[in-house]
């Protein structure tokens, strides 16, 4: 339900999923950060919030429990805090009760950490660069236009902005789901939960350039190095190719690519390239060619309508609508457990290419992209590319 004055909200179609499978150690959260050239001011980043949060009322919400489905309601804008040593930690009931992102700084970066059930990462991009963007017309007194992803703070949200566009595209014809389990990764746990994360930069136009040579995108050759790199592990660990179970790669697809939309919640859904490792032994060359026309195959608007199409017909069916909420959750974690993150060895994100107005440039020092760990594995891996004629190359 929306109004000019937003009380609550349906969760959509994706983020159905999240609040009933989290469990004390595992919550979805993800992480978009800006790194600036100059150290934050906490006081005008919490100004700069509090007129930002105006603009993103789907944003702008706690999690709630309902008889039958979860639900979201407006929250104030939560206090910006000061950045914790464990990036995407767990968001706790009593956190998601109150506002389910928070916004962290150190430094000279800002972040923003959402529970997905609030957005995907084109909305929270969005969000990301509008709220700099305040930040940074407070703080150094600038104007800044409304373009390349930075929206007018003084704006009326659209409605089509707050819209469930999985129910909208829902088709006649829908795609069985995958259930063959594939490799996963292991290692060694870290003590007390300790979890590492890597942080890699690269020039984008020497990543251009070798996936050009290859003759395909940017994503398909960096999920075919990734393929590639699992495959050695497997091969290490599990010797006989009999053994050996599929790689492949979990990748969420913008469908605002494929089917007009300007919801700023979740409208993202996933392919999942891969190999069959017990075949025998791929090359790379030979492993970027299935991906290449694997995705090709995949990501078609009448592929991706037939994925929306199964996961509405399941929220639509009338005998679980009527099922208590307590009942609901109990079957999703069952079937997650079973299935969930089973199908595919990781997940790789990748946000595509992030652009900003001229006017912030010079302030702007670099973007991360942060996933937080998998339900049950350990292993994730999110993307984005920065035009350089926008930003310099980070030296750090």
């Amino acid at each position: 339900m929306a109004s000019n004055n937003l009380l609550w909200l349906k969760l959509d179609n994706a983020a159905k999923l999240y609040p009933a499978v989290k469990t004390k150690n595992w919550s979805n959260v993800f992480r978009l950060s800006i790194t600036l050239n100059e150290k934050i001011d906490p006081n005008v980043l919490q100004s700069a919030l509090n007129v930002t949060i105006r603009r993103f009322p789907s944003i702008a919400m706690k999690l709630c429990k309902g008889f039958f489905w979860y639900y979201l309601e407006s929250a104030e804008a939560p206090k910006v805090i000061p950045d914790k040593p464990y990036p995407c930690s767990k968001m706790t009931p009593h956190d998601l009760r109150k506002c389910a992102f928070r916004v962290l700084y150190y430094e000279k970066r800002i972040a923003v950490e959402f529970f997905h059930s609030l957005t995907d990462g084109n909305g929270g991009l969005i969000f990301l660069k509008t709220l700099a963007a305040e930040y940074l017309a407070q703080k150094n007194n600038i104007e800044i236009s409304f373009e390349k992803g930075v929206f007018d703070r003084t704006e009326k949200p659209l409605k089509s902005e707050l819209e469930d566009s999985f129910l909208k595209y829902d088709g006649i014809t829908s795609s069985p789901r995958d259930d063959v389990k594939a490799y996963q990764i292991h290692g060694t746990k870290e003590l007390n939960d300790f979890r590492s994360i890597i942080t890699g930069i690269v020039h984008l136009d020497d990543a251009l350039k070798i996936s050009k040579k290859y003759g395909v995108s940017l994503t398909t050759f960096l999920v075919s190095v990734m393929i590639y790199s699992i495959q050695q592990i497997q091969d290490k660990e599990i010797r006989s190719k009999k053994r050996q179970k599929p790689v492949k790669v979990l990748i969420p697809v913008n469908l605002r690519n494929y089917f007009k939309s300007d919801t700023l919640r979740n409208f993202v859904l996933c392919i999942s390239p891969g190999i069959d490792a017990n075949m025998g032994d791929y090359d790379f060359d030979e492993i970027i060619h299935i991906v290449h026309h694997q995705m090709k195959l995949q990501l078609t608007e009448k592929q991706m309508r037939a994925k929306i199409t199964a996961n509405v017909r399941t929220e639509k069916n009338k005998f679980l609508k009527i099922l208590p909420l307590f009942v609901k959750n109990i079957g999703m974690k069952i079937a997650f457990s079973l299935v969930g993150e089973k199908t595919t060895s990781i997940t790789m994100s990748n946000l595509g290419a992030v652009t900003i107005p001229d006017a912030m440039a010079d302030y702007v020092k670099r973007f991360d992209f942060t996933l937080g760990v998998q339900y049950t594995g350990s292993n994730n891996c999110g993307i984005l590319s920065v035009s350089y004629t926008n930003l310099p190359l980070p030296t750090t």
